[in-house]
């Protein structure tokens, strides 16, 4: 039927213009999601994926990771035993590690919660000898840039979409005002005839 309205200009009298201008707008809407949704993606992506890289190069840079020996025995007031947050750095304990700088250090660090004093464990440390999170991996990066991406395609369709909603709704209401306007001039006409 849309077929039909854009090929005939006002084929007939049940043919009103806001149904063309809604099927119009349906073939705009589609060219546009075509053509902006995907550049709209991708260049998101790249540059939220060049963002989060120079970012993670940046802790790489500033990041180096060091074996240290657990002096106490961690803390245990977070996790039951055998959960999946054992298994993280979850629990804190005092740990020694050697720098060439400055010789032996101790601070309080995370620790895999069944650690025992003596045991080995690894540390991230910054330029300053502060303990951080390790630092981002080029897997975190590409799910970043990807998120990002999905996002901001999937706004840019939704309001596309958003839009062509707003305009078939005005399109209906004309529609029912013709409608009725035509009505109120055709259907005495009717009553009169069946009286």
């Amino acid at each position: 039927m849309r077929t039909r309205v854009l090929s005939r200009r006002r084929r007939g009298p049940l043919c009103r213009r806001s149904d063309v201008v809604e099927a119009w707008t349906a073939v705009a809407v589609a060219v546009l999601v075509c053509l902006t949704v995907p550049p709209a993606g991708v260049l998101t992506a790249r540059w939220a994926y060049e963002d989060a890289r120079t970012a993670a190069n940046e802790q790489r840079a500033d990041r180096h990771r060091v074996r240290a020996e657990v002096l106490e025995r961690p803390s245990t007031a977070h996790a039951p035993a055998g959960s999946e947050s054992e298994r993280r750095h979850a629990s804190r304990a005092t740990v020694r590690w050697t720098d060439p700088d400055q010789g032996a250090r101790t601070a309080p660090a995370r620790v895999p919660a069944r650690v025992r004093p003596g045991e080995a464990v690894h540390v991230w440390l910054d330029s300053r000898g502060r303990q951080v999170p390790p630092p981002v991996d080029d897997a975190s990066v590409w799910q970043y840039g990807v998120g990002m991406g999905t996002l901001a395609g999937g706004a840019t369709a939704a309001a596309l979409l958003l839009a062509h909603r707003g305009v078939r709704r005005v399109a209906l209401r004309r529609r029912l005002d013709e409608w009725e306007r035509d009505w109120a001039r055709t259907g005495p006409r009717w009553t009169r005839r069946g009286v």
